[in-house]
């Protein structure tokens, strides 16, 4: 199986009795095997027994970093999209109480497909990129939602070399089924011909 993001070859990399993950040979990228792959009734499931209260102060603390980025870089009058948004988008409820007007997209819970027939000024994806079956396509459709020096702001937790993979949480959820290195952020910088990459721990920022 090659990658899903830059379709290079692809070696074992660990299985456990619930599933098998690969290791991408250039980009380093750790993903899951496509016979593993939940189905969309699976993710619908799953994604239902998120704690996505938008009230509540734990997750809005969570998406806090976040949340900064976009007031301290983006305009209130600039045009922007919570990708993923999931049941109910706590980035939207956040940034409207700071004056900001964003868009909402989720295939699951808003599948409003006349909101990516527009181009936006900054797109704000908080836990999806790891969801994706096919992230060089997602990337791709990604970038072609922003505009000229636009940005994506990004929430995951990418994978090194010091982190046991066997032990690691962010693997325990079937619906995680691709993880991220800086290498391979590094490539969809260069493949999609972005600006400029930025990583700050969870955050990561892809300018247009």
């Amino acid at each position: 199986m090659n990658c899903p993001l830059c379709e290079s070859p692809s070696i074992p990399f660990y299985k456990n009795k619930f599933r098998d993950y690969l290791r991408c040979t250039h980009c380093l990228s750790i993903f899951m095997d496509k016979s593993f792959l939940p189905t969309k009734e699976e993710e619908n499931k799953r994604y239902l027994e998120h704690n996505n209260d938008i009230y509540d102060i734990k997750y809005q603390n969570f998406l806090k970093p976040i949340v900064d980025k976009v007031l301290q870089f983006q305009k209130p009058d600039e045009d922007g999209l919570d990708f993923g948004a999931g049941p109910h988008s706590a980035i939207e409820y956040l940034l409207k109480q700071n004056g900001y007007s964003i868009r909402i997209y989720d295939p699951f819970f808003h599948p409003y497909d006349k909101n990516l027939l527009e181009t936006y000024t900054y797109i704000t994806l908080t836990e999806v990129v790891e969801h994706f079956h096919s992230p060089k396509l997602e990337f791709q459709k990604l970038k072609g939602l922003l505009k000229q020096n636009g940005s994506l702001y990004i929430l995951t937790h990418p994978y090194d070399d010091s982190i046991n993979f066997e032990k690691w949480y962010y693997k325990n959820d079937q619906t995680h089924t691709f993880f991220y290195t800086t290498t391979a952020f590094d490539w969809i910088l260069n493949h999609y011909g972005f600006k400029s990459l930025e990583i700050q721990n969870r955050i990561i920022i892809l300018k247009k």
